[in-house]
């Protein structure tokens, strides 16, 4: 999974100085979501978690291709959720492939593959063990704004990979869906 990042990174700074109206940049900004259900002893005792803000932080690449762009990214994200007072934390590597098309003037819109590796999860005071499988897959989508060297977007993801973490809580065996749903505000300075 490493080497797919790596790869992915280096093939976008690549590609990105190769292009005249292209270019490599850093991003960051906030994340408001969560993670999926709750479930103890087979049961969802909570499926919709209190949603909370989150981070994240990288580098991006792009590829003009006239009115349709190639933006690929790579971000240490952290998302948080709440679960009845119970803090839930993921940290993860996301390398999101997007495609986008330049509507009016500065405004965009896109959409693509998100590829994200686990590095972390962490349930407040409950011993958790490590999710199922580290590499997932989702999807973004949004819409944004460059001003110049300047850009700001907004976008949605959501993992579609089943992801569940385990952990006993009193006894009885629970699992956590650690899916994302969230919307992501970013700004991004192309250097």
């Amino acid at each position: 999974m490493r080497k797919l990042i790596c790869f992915i990174a280096l093939m976008s700074v690549y590609f990105a100085q190769a292009q005249t109206d292209g270019g490599v940049g850093l991003k960051a900004g906030v994340n408001y979501g969560s993670t999926g259900d709750l479930s103890q002893d087979g049961q969802t005792i909570i499926d919709n978690p209190d949603e909370k803000i989150g981070f994240h932080v990288g580098v991006f690449g792009k590829i003009d291709l006239g009115a349709i762009y190639i933006r690929p990214e790579l971000m240490y994200t952290q998302l948080n959720s709440e679960y009845n007072g119970l803090g839930f934390e993921v940290n993860k590597l996301d390398a999101p492939v997007l495609v986008g098309v330049n509507i009016i003037g500065p405004l965009h819109i896109f959409a693509g593959p998100s590829f994200q590796y686990i590095l972390d999860t962490d349930l407040e005071d409950v011993d958790i063990d490590d999710v199922e499988e580290d590499f997932t897959i989702g999807a973004q989508f949004g819409v944004g704004v460059n001003l110049g060297n300047l850009g700001i977007d907004v976008r949605y993801e959501r993992g579609f990979t089943e992801n569940e973490a385990e952990f006993t809580n009193v006894g009885s065996l629970g699992t956590l869906d650690t899916r994302p749903s969230q919307i992501i505000l970013g700004l991004s300075l192309t250097l």
